[in-house]
């Protein structure tokens, strides 16, 4: 298993920027997948972006309510992985999750494809 531990969740002021890490530990493979959730009180988990790999190339994909404005990113030598929140809106306000796993096509954008996740961290954006 990977394991995953974030970082940078807080407060922020609509029109702000936050910065999330999520660093990864323990087996890692030529072809793989990280990505982030977020998931409201009352609401479903959702799909806010991934980023996969392989030995060729990379590929990243973001929710249609966060393309844009969000960026997915890793850093290869620190196993860390990033998701940078530009011009935040309240409606980002959920925990969001990191998560890793062998996914692959559409299931990339859904929570199941995933079989490791990190704790989560608050994400609170006030107007």
């Amino acid at each position: 298993q990977v394991q995953l531990v974030e970082s940078g969740g807080g407060l922020v002021q609509a029109g702000g920027s936050l910065r999330l890490s999520c660093e990864a530990s323990g087996r890692t493979f030529s072809s793989y997948t990280m990505g982030w959730f977020r998931q409201a009180p009352g609401k479903e988990r959702e799909f806010v972006a991934y980023i996969s790999w392989n030995l060729k190339s990379s590929s990243t994909a973001y929710a249609d309510s966060v393309k844009g404005r969000f960026t997915i990113s890793r850093d290869n030598a620190k196993n860390t992985m990033y998701l940078q929140m530009n011009s935040m809106k309240t409606e980002d306000t959920a925990v969001y999750y990191c998560a890793a796993g062998a996914a692959y096509g559409s299931s990339r954008e859904k929570p199941f494809a995933y079989g490791d996740w990190g704790q989560g961290t608050q994400v609170t954006v006030s107007s």
